[in-house]
């Protein structure tokens, strides 16, 4: 079915509607926090660093004055910062560290030069590490009284806005909006792969994605070596080879640096060709884990601009620059400490803005050249929009972890190509959507409360309802899951209603291996271009509704998980279709040259065991709510000691901290596991949401689900999405910690995970002695 003019225009009305519903509501957001919370209250919810000082000011890419802050040793007894959500790219504001019982202000502004005024300077977060954060101001945006810091400062985090284009009609966009069918594959003959170690999976996606006019998709589960597929995709496309006559040039982004970083870090370290140069490579954009390696720092488009032959005169101008922010900080030479005042001030930052023009207009050249002369460039999907890239033009536009990214962000970088990759797990975690949240809490506020009701309750109505009706016919009832979200394409393809199978010998095991990588066919009378019904909807799961299943192809072979850690997400998730490589298959934590027990029944309880399940059924270790009314966040300080005496026993074992991490869907539990375990093995033991968790791993992983409750309530745990990305982080060893009384009532999802936990799991009372 071809879109029409018409589905286009309520598509792309949706679309619009979507986003600036989504824009509000995090608007919305950060002006209630911002107004009615506290300092200490939003620290704790991570929307805010408090008792900061001002490090150093210096001047970035593009002019931008970038400032530095970290925590103060007058107001904080540690360095490190507290858990919080700032990352690079987002929107935050540098303010005074005003305490509850200060006075207010006076309107009236003070008169004279000497005076202390209470201003803000409004940035985006440019690097972040454990103990400081860099924000960058745009010059555009800056005066003289955006820089007079106070002493004292906090930051707080606002409210990002979504950028989307225009449309244009190429064929890659009339493919992408179903105005007409994917052209057929142009089949590559002589193909050699670079890299002798890909399974047959990985060659088969990179073969379709080489054979594919217009757009493909690689899906990839966790641990199936997506971003190895991308390398070995990357080197075909650019490689002037008999199946690839001319090389071509690459935009790569994804939904996050980390994403993006990963990339380059591949790219770098690849040997250098037999014959020819190595690839021009350059990253747009500054993440905090560039500037901690070298190799990447240089292949950064900053310090590439500052190495060209034109960047001699822009950096001139930078110095003067410098010399002069230095000089109003009161940090330059001859200033004593003291900045200037009155209009020696102002007539020093009217020269500040002269030299930032003259300056941007000299880099602009100097950025211009470096980027043409780049075979691929590196970017997030929200900077490939910046400035730099704005009259670049690629041949393929790669979007990696394109199931995380809105839709209307991934059509950014896609106006700059012809032909687009995607690669992503649409059954892991989807975009946050503030807007959806709030239109769910609006419902269950409307009446919509039913669907958790207290066990009594809930057997006292079902006893009525026997009293009343009559039997109902045996016919068989599908899964139903309130809340959630209409099963993808993909979901429909591999739901989790599958019947348990019995186990495959590795034998069976290759020889379906052909089978299971093969497309489905394609449905005929394939659904038009329809009007998503929430931001959840990303540009994958849209073209594989659209498409059928064989506009994407599958990794089916895992290197991460032990083969039991990996089965139930496998079978109700994936088709049954993963396997474990023998290198990962039965591996476990007394595999490790670190580990060793005091006996064999510890070393088998300890580290002989793939998965452990600490039921706290029946222990009363009810959760608490940790903040004001519906909008705080839960934790469970019971669970939390179990979380610990598991942790301390698996270090007394050997394990190192830095192989464990310990994961809970809420921020106030991984708040106090910090406060708990941090202080006995610091920051390498890493502590976090699922969310900040997507796309780790560790040797062993702690899960603790917070909810227990007597009206079976578990919120947005029965995500199933949230909890497959939980599980899947472990390699040797997962061990969930839980009440499962309450969380197998949350969705049929989780009741057949609890099941499965107590057939397969080593299942422990967890009650504290």
């Amino acid at each position: 079915m071809t879109s029409t003019d018409k589905d286009l225009a309520a598509f792309i009305e949706r679309h619009r509607t979507l986003l600036a519903k989504e824009r509000d509501a995090e608007i919305e957001r950060s002006s209630l926090l911002l107004s009615n919370c506290g300092p200490k209250l939003l620290e704790q919810k991570g929307l805010a660093l408090i008792g900061l000082g001002v490090v150093g000011i210096n001047i970035g890419l593009g002019g931008k004055t970038l400032v530095e802050l970290e925590r103060s040793a007058a107001y904080h007894t540690s360095p490190t910062f507290p858990p919080h959500t700032f990352r690079p790219g987002d929107l935050a504001r540098i303010e005074e560290n005003v305490t509850t019982t200060a006075k207010k202000p006076s309107k009236k502004p003070k008169s004279g030069t000497d005076s202390k005024t209470n201003q803000a300077a409004e940035g985006v977060v440019y690097k972040v590490t454990d103990t400081r954060i860099v924000i960058a101001i745009e010059p555009s945006e800056s005066s003289s009284d955006d820089l007079d810091l106070p002493e004292r400062c906090r930051v707080l985090k606002l409210a990002n806005s979504v950028t989307y284009d225009s449309v244009e009609q190429t064929p890659l966009m009339r493919v992408l909006l179903g105005m007409s069918e994917p052209s057929k594959a142009v089949p590559v003959q002589n193909l050699t792969f670079f890299d002798p170690s890909l399974n047959q999976s990985q060659k088969d996606a990179i073969r379709f994605c080489l054979e594919s006019p217009e757009v493909a998709c690689i899906h990839g589960p966790p641990g199936t070596g997506k971003t190895h597929t991308l390398i070995e995709l990357i080197r075909q496309l650019t490689s002037a080879t008999p199946s690839n006559p001319k090389p071509l040039r690459l935009l790569v982004c994804g939904a996050s640096n980390l994403s993006v970083d990963n990339i380059l870090e591949r790219l770098l370290a690849l040997p250098p060709p037999s014959s020819g140069a190595r690839l021009k490579v350059t990253r747009v954009g500054h993440p905090a884990r560039i500037m901690a390696k070298e190799g990447m720092l240089n292949a950064t488009l900053e310090v590439k601009a500052g190495r060209s032959d034109q960047a001699a005169l822009a950096r001139d101008v930078k110095d003067e620059l410098q010399n002069a922010l230095d000089t109003l900080s009161g940090k330059g030479k001859g200033a004593k400490g003291k900045p200037p005042r009155g209009l020696e001030r102002k007539k020093m930052w009217e020269e500040v803005r002269a030299l930032r023009k003259e300056y941007r207009q000299r880099e602009g050249g100097v950025v211009e050249t470096v980027l043409s002369e780049s075979q691929i460039v590196l970017a997030t999907c929200h900077s490939s929009g910046g400035r730099q890239l704005r009259n670049q033009k690629f041949d393929v536009v790669i979007i990696d972890e394109a199931t995380q990214a809105l839709e209307a962000v991934c059509w950014i970088p896609i106006f700059k190509g012809k032909k687009l990759v995607l690669a992503g797990d649409p059954k892991q975690l989807p975009p946050t959507i503030l807007s959806l949240d709030e239109s769910r809490k609006k419902s269950k506020e409307n009446g919509d409360k039913s669907k958790t009701v207290p066990k009594a309750a809930h057997d006292k109505k079902t006893k009525q309802q026997l009293k009343t009706k009559p039997a109902p016919s045996p016919t068989p009832q599908p899964d139903a899951e309130p809340e959630q979200r209409p099963p993808s394409a993909s979901e429909s393809e591999s739901s989790d209603s599958e019947e348990d199978l019995p186990p495959e010998s590795p034998e069976e095991k290759s020889a379906k291996l052909d089978d299971k990588i093969k497309p489905k066919p394609a449905k005929k009378g394939r659904q038009g271009l329809k009007p998503p019904r929430t931001l959840e909807t990303t540009m994958f799961e849209r073209l594989e509704k659209m498409y059928g299943p064989g506009i994407k192809r599958m990794l089916i072979v895992q290197y991460r998980m032990h083969e039991q850690i990996a089965e139930f997400p496998s079978k109700t998730l994936y088709g049954s279709k993963l396997i474990a490589h023998e290198s990962v298959a039965s591996h476990l934590l007394l595999d490790l040259p670190n580990t060793s027990a005091e006996s064999e029944d510890e070393e088998k309880e300890l580290l002989g065991t793939p998965v452990v399940f600490f039921d706290t059924a029946g222990c009363e270790y009810y959760e608490r709510l940790d903040g004001d009314g519906d909008e705080g966040s839960r934790c469970n300080e019971n669970e939390a000691t179990v979380v610990k005496n598991w942790v301390d026993r698996l270090v007394g074992a050997g394990l190192l901290p830095s192989q464990i991490a310990i994961i809970s869907p809420y921020q106030a539990q991984v708040t106090l596991l910090t406060s708990l375990l941090r202080p006995l093995y610091g920051t390498d033991l890493e502590i976090g949401t699922v969310d900040g968790m997507q796309g780790r791993e560790k040797e062993a992983v702690v899960i603790s689900l917070v909810r227990s409750n007597e009206k079976r309530e578990v919120g947005f745990l029965k995500e199933k999405r949230r909890l497959n990305v939980a599980m899947t982080r472990a390699r040797r060893h997962l061990c969930v910690v839980g009440d499962s009384s309450t969380v197998q009532h949350g969705s049929s999802y989780l009741k057949k995970w609890l099941a499965w936990l107590e057939e397969h799991a080593d299942v422990r009372y967890a009650g504290l002695e």
